[in-house]
């Protein structure tokens, strides 16, 4: 019997259980990589949650971006609610990494914003995965970057337990030396704190507290507390204290990696002296110098995974321990779980192309005395290494690229929606005036006025930032309620825009790149994809497919390219979208199917921010005096809470948004 245990609603239906049988097949197979070609729709996460129940081992699933990621963790957590889903990607809010321009003899320092949140949630990855084996990880590419050795960390927990001989000195030492650091104030994830005999632990992958009761003999008793109530919710008679950090060395290892590192440094010097580099040679002697001493003192450093390799005994050259280190393997070594790369035809390109840019940074570093050579293994795995350390894999796209078609055993496509909707129709239409046609914008001012009395949406995509806003205002002067929306646009502003768009504030919007995951809007009726014949990026056969699928939520969905020529790309595109029509609508006749249009319950994560405490700070700061004048702690408590919920919840872009809140309520305390 399988450990995962998938709930759900409504059972598999369309193509899914048949493409959920064929991959069944391919893994009972052994086939090392499938393919799932599922268009928009079609439901491709409710067939790899019914494959991943099916198979029954860890699975690690990859996506492009945090968000995507966030979105999958979130649908793979409503499908598993028993088992453990976890969300890992990069750390950082901010990210500057450190480089050497030689031509303006420029050094940028390592510049970076923590997210502790997220990083509380890498923990409970590793440590579910290094615990137990119903485990579904949701990963970002950050999980082919250096992580430390799943060995060490795993070696280096702690286990306390009631009646245990211990002594609060030891315990305390105990615990610094898998870098917790102790506080007076209030505890944070990876601190404690000690109140007479007792000793208050804040873990970094949960929040809550351990609070360990101390007498002349030992442990008296473990309690579990919430942190904000400060009640006991259990206690238990052992737990585990995992290392605060992923990169930790025992004292033996710490040692000898001082000694090879100042080897490395010795060899270095020389070589930089025989190169009449006087300069570089100070200034790698002076940091590496410094970073030793850290080293010795406290065990840890500022940038110590550039000293990753001496750390681990890892030989020169060789692959760094990822997150992939932490997944089973079976007794002859080899990857024994399953691997989903979501969006294949982008997160595939990605993790093939992480190393190169890496490389070249860190060669700069290293030629210019900022860093030891050895920093050059601090880095992301490449492509051909990533592919030895996963088993089987599916991939799975609307659009498979060349890649996946070349390197699967099987492509299985679900091409049938549960809903019964079709790919929508396409027109090409020119973009200049001719004939009966007046040009792209004034034929789409046209097509959309007619739309939008039949109760429609329309989306325009553009192929530049400007042209999205002035279509946007022009739009505005026809008479038509319009507004744009790119990169420039911040979150809360963009989510608000797409919820009166769907709610029917206005009708039109203008996007350049409008394939952003989570794009979910099936009240579009219309489509327009102005100078569709300008080849590149956003007018590839692959993006035309992923924006052409957008309409095809609602029964009366179609899509107008404008285009003076036939590209390769949109004869591509169309032609593909004909087949998969021609399919949809064959098994509908044959099944006595009428489509419907999806209907999607209208969600603004920014309501959820209306509670009652939340009310006491509005986005543009108007406090609430009376709340904040009385007890502004508490309103930061309560708000703390709250972002901890939405983190819990995998709801990250509702976190984000009470993080810049307690940011500011903060700097309102100081002045």
């Amino acid at each position: 019997m399988t450990m995962f245990n998938l709930k759900s609603d409504w059972p598999p239906a369309g193509d899914q259980p048949k493409a959920i049988k064929e991959l069944l097949d391919g893994i009972k197979k052994g086939m090392r990589a499938q393919t799932l070609l599922g268009v928009t729709g079609s439901g491709k996460t409710f067939t790899m949650a019914n494959v991943i129940a099916s198979v029954g081992k860890p699975t690690l699933v990859i996506a492009h971006n945090k968000t995507l990621a966030a979105q999958l963790a979130q649908e793979y957590k409503e499908f598993f609610p028993d088992n453990a889903v976890h969300y890992f990607v990069s750390y950082y809010d901010y990210y500057q990494p450190e480089a050497y321009m030689p031509t303006t003899d420029t050094y940028i320092e390592k510049d970076a914003q923590i997210n502790e949140e997220i990083d509380r949630l890498r923990h409970a990855s590793t440590q579910a995965l290094l615990t137990r084996k119903d485990v579904i990880i949701v990963a970002s590419v950050s999980c082919i970057y250096g992580l430390g050795s799943p060995a060490e960390y795993e070696k280096e927990n702690m286990k306390l337990f009631t009646a245990q001989k211990i002594d609060r000195k030891s315990l305390m030492m105990k615990l610094i030396n898998i870098h917790f650091t102790r506080t007076n104030a209030d505890l944070t994830p990876g601190t404690f704190r000690s109140i007479g005999t007792l000793i208050e632990i804040m873990p970094v992958s949960e929040k809550i507290v351990w609070g360990i009761t101390l007498n002349a003999q030992g442990i008296e008793s473990i309690n579990k507390v919430d942190p904000v109530s400060q009640k006991i919710v259990d206690t238990p008679i052992s737990i585990f204290i995992f290392p605060a950090k992923h990169f930790i060395t025992n004292e033996a290892e710490k040692t000898r990696a001082i000694k090879k590192i100042k080897a490395e440094l010795d060899a270095q010097l020389k070589k930089f002296e025989k190169e009449g580099k006087p300069l570089e040679a100070e200034r790698l002697k002076r940091r590496t110098t410094y970073d030793l001493a850290m080293i010795r003192e406290v065990g840890y450093c500022n940038g110590i995974e550039n000293y990753s390799r001496h750390m681990s005994g890892r030989t020169e050259g060789s692959a760094p321990d990822t997150l992939l280190s932490y997944f089973p393997r079976t007794k002859d070594g080899k990857p024994d779980f399953l691997t989903i790369i979501d969006e294949s035809h982008v997160t595939i390109p990605q993790i093939g192309g992480m190393y190169a840019g890496d490389q070249s940074r860190k060669k700069t570093l290293v030629e210019f005395g900022f860093r030891l050579p050895s920093a050059m293994d601090n880095r992301p795995l490449r492509s051909e290494e990533f592919h030895e350390r996963v088993g089987q894999m599916i991939f799975t796209s609307a659009t498979p690229s060349v890649y996946e078609k070349e390197n699967s055993e099987q492509v299985v496509e679900q091409v049938i929606r549960p809903t019964g909707l079709i790919d929508p129709e396409i027109s090409i239409r020119p973009i200049l005036e001719k004939g009966k046609y007046p040009g792209q914008i004034q034929d789409f001012i046209t097509e959309t006025k007619t739309a939008v009395k039949k109760g429609g949406r329309v989306i325009a995509t553009t192929l530049t930032k400007k042209m999205a806003e002035d279509l946007s205002e022009y739009l505005k002067g026809e008479g038509i309620k319009a507004e744009y929306v790119h990169s420039d646009i911040k979150t809360l502003e963009r989510i608000q825009i797409l919820t009166g768009f769907r709610k029917g504030a206005f009708d039109c919007l203008v996007g350049v790149n409008l394939l952003r995951e989570g794009l979910d809007l099936p009240e579009v009726t219309l489509i327009g994809i102005l100078d569709a014949d300008k080849e590149g990026f956003l007018r590839s056969d692959t993006a035309l497919i992923q924006t052409i699928g957008r309409a095809a939520r609602n029964v009366h969905g179609r899509v107008i390219l404008y285009a003076e020529k036939i590209t390769g790309s949109i004869e591509r595109a169309v032609s593909e979208t004909n087949r998969r029509r021609a399919i949809q609508i064959a098994y509908n006749k044959e099944h006595g199917i009428t489509p419907k249009t999806i209907i999607k319950q209208i969600k603004d994560i920014t309501e959820h921010l209306e509670t009652d405490h939340m009310k006491a700070v509005k986005l543009n700061l108007d406090i609430d005096a009376q709340i904040f004048a009385k007890n502004p702690q508490k309103l930061i408590k309560l708000k703390e809470k709250e972002m901890s919920k939405a983190v819990k919840e995998l709801d990250f872009e509702t976190a984000a948004i009470l993080r810049d809140e307690l940011a500011l309520l903060r700097k309102q305390i100081l002045e």
